[in-house]
């Protein structure tokens, strides 16, 4: 049995932001069942994570150890959770829930098995901790935070670009961990949300303060223990003055790079 198959095609390499018109969806047929003899597996694509080094990927560079570009005219690819429609693999049958880094079509077929992770986890949770467990941002979030900053009660975590993919789900890390919130960004819709759905102590709009150190004292009057930085810059500057002993996680460096832009003279 045969049936339509979508593909998100990269046209071609980027120079500025990128835009719908960087991409093309086509349909072609594919075939339900594996070959016998292929070892292969046949998923379904349920979600395809769309993260921030996405934007590097589409650009031509020439250092390819840690993120090779994409190939103008292939599908794209991304971390994909996955459920499989037929296997010739013993490791995985039909009906299991899978992820790993995929091409953005509908159906995949996969004779890399060794790309492909198992979750033995029922469906319904599945769904739930999707962010988590597919996107770059959540495992960005998780060792940035647990692994790098080493996170203890009580401590003072102060989070800029908090209403960002990373910074929302290190913020509820930190809450998890008992751990006293406070997070910037730049709009009171987001300023709202962080504190009234996301559960942060406090949030202030930075583009309404003049004056970040006393902003900084306002919102962590014993000082800060751990900064997670999505931005560089004065904001790192400020929190450094602030600091009570502090550790640092920097996840900046992809927005500086999809600009264009190094950071500001004089600014870490």
């Amino acid at each position: 049995m045969e049936v339509s198959n979508k593909q998100a095609i990269y046209r071609d390499y980027i120079t500025d932001f990128p835009k719908e018109a960087d991409f093309e969806f086509n349909t072609i047929t594919i075939s339900l069942k594996v070959k016998d003899e292929s070892n292969g597996v046949l998923v379904k694509n349920l979600y395809l994570s769309c993260d921030p080094y996405v934007m590097i990927l589409m650009r031509e560079v020439q250092d390819t150890n840690i993120f090779p570009s994409y190939i103008p005219g292939f599908p794209i690819t991304g971390f994909e959770a996955a459920k499989v429609l037929d296997s010739k693999h013993p490791n995985f049958k039909e009906g299991d829930l899978v992820w790993e880094q995929l091409h953005g079509k509908s159906i995949v077929s996969s004779q890399i098995q060794k790309r492909l992770s198992k979750l033995n986890i029922q469906t319904y949770l599945f769904h739930t901790i999707l962010e988590f467990l597919v996107s770059i941002p959540g495992m960005t979030a998780y060792a940035g935070f647990y692994k790098l900053c080493s996170p203890k009660k009580g401590e003072c975590v102060f989070i800029s670009s908090a209403f960002g993919a990373v910074g929302q789900l290190v913020g509820q890390f930190a809450k998890l961990t008992g751990c006293s919130v406070v997070g910037s960004n730049g709009s009171k819709k987001k300023i709202d949300l962080l504190k009234n759905k996301l559960g942060f102590d406090a949030a202030f709009n930075y583009k309404e303060v003049r004056d970040l150190d006393a902003a900084l004292k306002r919102y962590c009057p014993d000082g800060i223990d751990i900064y997670f930085d999505n931005v560089g810059g004065k904001m790192l500057d400020a929190v450094l003055l602030e600091a009570a002993f502090l550790h640092v996680g920097c996840c900046h460096n992809t927005i500086l790079k999809n600009l264009n832009k190094e950071p500001d003279s004089g600014h870490i």
